[in-house]
């Protein structure tokens, strides 16, 4: 079974991502120190859909950095001493670590020493104000970097990005004639807006060509809700 739609699309570089320009922009803090290989460790601040893993992912790669992740959901101590340990092997690590808001005191001071000694370049990604969710210790070692909800125009295009690149999609006959429902439902989510088209497209399979409606949205949307 295929990935979604989201994971198929998600961004390999700066430039193929879709907003948070004010971080990744031409002559933003965040591209320069990407640039100069020079990436501080950083706590990634914002709702869910924005791109706080995509960012990562793109670090990672374009430093071609040793690239490890936990979830803070699934992951204890245990976890993070074993990628620290795996990391001192290597030049440069990056520990990208999903919800880490959801670790205790301990589990975050955990990180505290392969932090400072620049073992590993940590990324946490929260949707929580880390100023009260990130222990003072941890986040003094850290940049914080704030992303916001997509706007309209770029889930627009995020829309008609994926409608064109995406194999599957693009041998689909596709008619985007009304997208305000798709806007309107993601809520500046680009996970949730990607997600929700390709439930769209496969409830429409058959046609010869599938007109995409604001109706249409609805329907689909509904029927997921009553699943």
């Amino acid at each position: 079974m295929p990935p979604p739609l989201a994971e198929r699309l998600r961004p390999r570089s700066l430039d193929d991502l879709t907003g948070q320009e004010h971080l990744t922009g031409k002559g933003s803090i965040l591209r320069k120190a990407i640039d100069q290989g020079m990436v501080p460790s950083m706590i990634l601040w914002g709702p869910p859909g924005v791109g706080k893993t995509t960012i990562a992912n793109i670090i990672a790669h374009t430093l071609n950095t040793p690239f490890y992740t936990l979830s803070a959901i699934s992951s204890g101590v245990k976890d993070m001493r074993e990628v620290i340990e795996a990391a001192r092997s290597q030049e440069k690590a990056i520990l990208f670590i999903d919800e880490i808001h959801r670790f205790n005191k301990s589990q975050q001071d955990a990180l505290l020493g392969a932090v400072e000694k620049g073992t590993i370049t940590l990324i946490g990604a929260t949707t929580e104000n880390p100023s009260f969710e990130v222990n003072s210790a941890l986040l003094s070692r850290c940049q914080v970097y704030v992303l916001k909800p997509l706007e309209s125009t770029a889930l627009e295009n995020l829309l008609h990005q994926a409608i064109e690149k995406d194999t599957w999609l693009a041998q689909q006959k596709i008619e985007l004639k009304e997208t305000a429902a798709l806007i309107r439902i993601s809520g500046g989510d680009a996970r949730k807006l990607l997600n929700l088209l390709e439930l769209v497209v496969q409830s429409g399979g058959g046609q010869k060509t599938l007109v995409i409606t604001d109706e249409l949205v609805m329907q689909v949307a509904q029927q997921k809700i009553a699943m």
